[in-house]
């Protein structure tokens, strides 16, 4: 027979498991709510975010909780057969290019890893390619991937100088599912794949008075069911 201390106990491990449990679901992509920057391209508008914008020539996080794979893909401007810079932008940007090309910057695949959950990321996406992509991951869980053929509107054939080829794009993660992400990963099989601005918003998580106000609920729903089956016994 299951006591009423172990079913209360089972109910708050269930709930536990319930809250930390992050379940790999859809990421929609959408363009637009950006503001263009003289000189820096497009920077999104959407409230609550954190911006890294490599003006300083690195890739790093001002505020700690992103962290970056590569160390060589930050450039200024444009060479042939190597980076072109994304429309209207003459600051520092990302570019990503096939492994394994010597003497390019940005050979190879580009991780970013958060430090926290986020539930939103975005970036200007300069001169999009059919075979630029980005991968959305929670953990090690690969959520979904997009090319530059996902981009609505986009030509996705590198045009330098299309309004529609040149986009700030959104990855937003369905909150009210609860879903969220932790890493990006940019690739492309051709030269280039080029990003700046790029944005993220920390996901929200329940204050730790809320869960444990839904677990003592839980224990006393259970207390409440003991009670009345011990009554019509």
């Amino acid at each position: 027979m299951l006591t009423l201390q172990k079913l209360s106990l089972a109910l708050v491990g269930t709930a536990i498991f319930s809250m930390s449990t992050n379940p790999a679901g859809a990421v929609s992509l959408t363009i637009g709510n950006s503001t263009s920057v003289a000189g820096e391209g497009q920077k999104t508008n959407i409230l609550g975010t954190k911006t890294i914008d490599f003006n300083l020539g690195t890739a790093t996080d001002p505020n700690g909780f992103a962290t970056y794979s590569g160390s060589n893909g930050i450039v200024k401007g444009s060479i042939t057969n190597q980076y072109a810079t994304p429309l209207g932008d003459n600051s520092y940007y990302l570019t990503v290019a096939p492994s394994g090309l010597q003497n390019i910057p940005g050979s190879g695949n580009e991780t970013i890893t958060f430090a926290n959950p986020i539930d939103y990321f975005g970036f200007y996406w300069g001169s999009i390619d059919a075979y630029n992509s980005v991968s959305v991951y929670s953990g090690s869980n690969l959520i979904t991937t997009f090319n530059g053929k996902s981009v609505p509107g986009a030509s996705a054939d590198g045009n330098q100088t299309s309004l529609t080829n040149n986009v700030y794009v959104n990855f937003l993660a369905n909150t009210s599912k609860g879903e969220t992400f932790d890493k990006v990963v940019f690739s492309s099989t051709g030269i280039a794949f080029e990003t700046d601005n790029h944005s993220y918003r920390l996901a929200s998580v329940p204050e730790p008075t809320t869960i444990l106000g839904l677990l003592a609920f839980g224990v006393v729903s259970v207390g409440s069911f003991m009670k009345r089956k011990s009554k019509l016994v």
